[in-house]
């Protein structure tokens, strides 16, 4: 698409937000097939950590064992990893494998200025479509493109967009869904917004990743739940601090433990249960490199689910 169309029909479609419409009849324009917004959500929710938050040292049979004696029902690995210790390492413990966290998309983003780089990228994505195909679950984490001084606004959907469309046959075919993510990354910086990108592949094998605390440095999370609706495809629990942010960084508000920064559990909780059409809810809290942390914020996460 020409910078211009893409101009012209992004303004056509964001004009379009100026009326009354309810959230499934957002971007009506562009008519997609999806099941009503108020589809039955998932009655009972499930406990994953990303791999990447697991800072237990030891193998991947040892850092699974210690996410198992935590209290988690499932784990969220990377993609690219032994494929065949992560599985011997998931039956063992009984946790389940409940998504695959892409881990070439910021290194080689589907979005990068150079085509053979952008080709690197997809084949990264192949493997996390492929890995999660073997452990048995149907969604990846990407993030789709990143905006920089390189990659305009308008260059990263085009390209992210011919991305995905170049990668959504295998997804079909391992039925696997291509998830991206709200992430610090300059792009899909509105609910509406990412409905359009969504929307546009008109495809079960693309959803939504929605963070909890990503967004809370533009944005309130229930919210955005709320809009997305049956787009979301998984969920990251995750904490942040404005407060902490303010003082110390945008980064550091991270740095507040779950459910002593600024997201409101209570309202996002309520969110999901009328949205949410999945069971699965990973957390992505840095640190845990004891089980005693681990089991902290198994309980921490306990509370979110009792609200």
């Amino acid at each position: 698409m020409k910078r211009r169309n893409f101009i012209k029909n992004t303004v056509m479609a964001t004009g379009a937000l100026s009326l009354p419409l309810s959230v499934n009849n957002l971007f009506a324009g562009n008519a997609v097939a999806l099941s009503p917004a108020n589809a039955p959500a998932a009655a009972d929710f499930k406990k994953s950590i990303m791999w990447g938050t697991v800072g237990v040292q030891g193998s991947i049979l040892d850092k699974c064992k210690a996410v198992k004696e935590a209290g988690y029902q499932g784990i969220e690995p990377n993609s690219h990893m032994d494929r065949k210790e992560v599985i011997d390492a998931a039956k063992t413990t009984g946790l389940a494998l409940t998504d695959v966290c892409c881990n070439t998309h910021w290194g080689k983003p589907l979005s990068h200025p150079e085509a053979t780089v952008r080709q690197e990228g997809y084949e990264g994505v192949i493997v996390a479509l492929e890995d999660a195909h073997a452990y048995g679950t149907d969604a990846i984490l990407l993030v789709p493109g990143v905006v920089n001084d390189t990659v305009t606004y308008d260059e990263c959907w085009e390209r992210s967009t011919e991305g995905i469309r170049k990668l959504l046959p295998a997804a079909e075919k391992l039925k696997v869904a291509i998830c991206v993510e709200n992430v610090w990354n300059n792009f899909l910086l509105s609910p509406m917004e990412a409905c359009r990108f969504v929307d546009q592949f008109n495809s079960p094998y693309v959803k939504f990743y929605f963070d909890c605390g990503n967004i809370l440095a533009y944005g309130w999370p229930e919210q955005w739940i709320n809009i997305l609706g049956n787009r979301v495809g998984r969920i990251h629990i995750k904490e942040y601090s404005k407060k902490i942010a303010d003082k110390q960084g945008r980064s550091a508000g991270f740095s507040a433990p779950l459910t002593e920064g600024d997201v409101n559990w209570a309202k996002v909780m309520d969110a999901l249960r009328k949205n949410y059409q999945h069971v699965w809810l990973t957390t992505e809290q840095g640190g845990n490199k004891t089980l005693d942390e681990l089991k902290d914020l198994n309980g921490r996460f306990d509370k979110i689910l009792s609200m």
